[in-house]
């Protein structure tokens, strides 16, 4: 079973990044590949781009990705209650080759964030809005508190009560 993951961040420490990564290694049998953002970095997207040089190839290359997955664990990051633009950038480049971008995959669509509120008014957006481009959204999952609830040293949640129940999700995914 292979497992796409990634956080919708291109921070080189990115949390969302290492919520996705320990969530995606709690299913049993998988082979985890976990995606970088800063990988397809590609010019802001606008039609005047696209028409100039036609589809990314780098959006191609995420979106091959996301085809080798059999289930696709993302964490995304808020910015200003809403997505990254580094995220946004790569999705908007995706729908113009794809508007299916995550391709009816099963997904386990997290966010976390510094604050209490886990980074909700993201996830809130992400659940609504990525049904209508291919997202099979099976369970979701918000970290609050990134700092006082995940053990960085050892890459997973500490806070045991948040810890099952994202263990609880996944079994049951």
């Amino acid at each position: 079973m292979k497992i796409i993951a990634f956080g919708a961040s291109p921070s080189k420490n990115s949390i969302n990044k290492k919520l996705a990564t320990y969530a995606a290694h709690l299913f049993e049998n998988g082979e985890v590949e976990v995606l970088d953002l800063n990988d397809f970095q590609m010019p802001i997207y606008t039609v005047d781009i696209e028409k100039e040089i036609g589809h990314h190839a780098l959006a191609q290359a995420f979106l091959d990705k996301i085809a080798t997955a059999d289930i696709l664990v993302v964490s995304m990051a808020e910015n200003n209650g809403n997505y990254s633009v580094a995220f946004k950038n790569v999705f908007d480049w995706c729908t113009r080759i794809n508007a299916k971008v995550f391709q009816e995959k099963p997904m386990l669509l997290m966010a976390t964030s510094p604050g209490a509120k886990g980074a909700a008014s993201v996830l809130g957006i992400a659940k609504n809005a990525f049904p209508f481009y291919g997202g099979n959204i099976k369970e979701t999952f918000s970290l609050p508190s990134f700092d006082a609830n995940f053990d960085i040293v050892n890459g997973k949640i500490s806070n045991s009560e948040l810890d099952n129940q994202l263990k609880e999700l996944v079994k049951n995914f």
